[in-house]
């Protein structure tokens, strides 16, 4: 069947390689797609020929896939093929797209308490990273693959609409959300406390860990230690500020006017609190069950907070699968690192000080 990128595909697909990827003549690239996102796939194929790349289209069949799963062959699915490593090692650039598309059958599975058989399907995933960190390998996990039916349903959102956000979000130049992000990266680094508040009743202070902010402008990483073994990936659309925080401290309460999305792990309307650095209650109005069933099984480490992510994109507002990214939104994480529990909750419209000086007032960056 003949594919036809729409022009904001077309659009997309040209910011992604030109200025996230900076792909140049001559470099191999791999994009791997599913069904549902072979449009904007194309898009890039295209992209990448027009500034004398070398495309190399990898479709994993969306049918065929769930086949294989029915079959019990979840260990197959997790082992690639030989030429499969054998291109990832010539590859230059790699866009990944997230899948399968199905994600109605994946919640259900997951919830019925089939998570080994998921894992055992994607544990390509870590030989993937080892492999890519030897070549240098440079590329995006492309956040329009989350953009399905199934998950529109159930938020209650257009997906044409929700998929046209996530593309113009990616149409943001990096250059600008460097320079935004460069200002917080400098008084972040200088200080030692942050205060979050908002009409909501939000009121939360956490402490820094002295640790240099990353910035997370869309544009990979691959040798960069700061970014830790996964910079050679970068989330599209992009922007965002990451620290570390002290996990030792926290004191207060924080409001969600934004809904986190964890692969099939959602939450919205949460709320939490924290005394003396740690989680003492949370509540949801929706997702509360699943945040629940995850966090009794989390171990040490999971009632602690890990970072505070500030989104830059000017682009994005209230785009499932975006809060991170949007322009003055504060997502606090909560467990991760030594823990097998990890989520955050994301704020919006909120006043950030530091130190006591304002840094963001109503969503904007100061």
């Amino acid at each position: 069947m003949a594919v036809h990128p729409s022009k904001l595909q077309r659009d997309a697909a040209r910011s992604i390689v030109t200025r996230y990827l900076k792909v140049r003549s001559g470099e191999n690239a791999i994009i791997e797609s599913w069904d549902h996102t072979i449009p904007l796939a194309s898009a890039i194929v295209d992209e990448v020929r027009r500034v004398g790349g070398h495309a190399l289209l990898v479709h994993e069949d969306e049918n065929a896939f769930w086949r294989a799963m029915d079959r019990k062959q979840s260990r197959l699915l997790g082992k690639s093929s030989a030429p499969e490593w054998a291109a990832m090692k010539a590859a230059d650039v790699y866009v990944m797209f997230w899948g399968p598309g199905n994600t109605d059958r994946i919640e259900k599975d997951h919830f019925s308490g089939d998570e080994r058989t998921f894992d055992e399907a994607l544990a390509w995933n870590w030989p993937w990273y080892e492999v890519a960190r030897k070549t240098g390998l440079r590329g995006a996990r492309m956040t329009a693959g989350f953009v399905t039916e199934g998950r529109a349903h159930r938020w209650g959102v257009d997906p044409a609409q929700w998929e046209d956000d996530v593309l113009r979000a990616t149409l943001t130049d990096p250059e600008e959300t460097a320079q935004s992000g460069a200002r917080l990266c400098q008084a972040l680094s200088r200080g030692k406390r942050v205060r979050i508040t908002h009409p909501n009743g939000t009121d939360l202070e956490v402490a820094l860990a002295g640790v240099a902010p990353r910035l997370h402008d869309g544009r990979p990483h691959p040798r960069d230690q700061r970014f830790g073994p996964y910079g050679m990936l970068e989330a599209v659309p992009a922007g965002r500020v990451e620290v570390d925080l002290d996990a030792r401290t926290a004191e207060g309460s924080l409001h969600a006017n934004r809904r986190t999305n964890i692969w099939w792990h959602s939450h919205a309307g949460g709320t939490v609190e924290f005394s003396d650095g740690k989680l003492t209650s949370y509540s949801f109005e929706d997702g509360g069950d699943d945040f629940t069933r995850q966090y009794k099984k989390g171990r040490a480490g999971k009632d602690r907070t890990r970072s505070l992510t500030f989104g830059l994109n000017p682009a994005v507002k209230d785009v499932p699968n975006l809060e991170t990214v949007e322009r003055g939104c504060a997502s606090l994480r909560i467990g991760g690192d030594e823990s097998n529990f990890m989520s955050w909750i994301s704020l919006a419209g909120s006043e950030i000080a530091i130190d006591g000086a304002p840094v963001i007032r109503a969503g904007k960056l100061l």
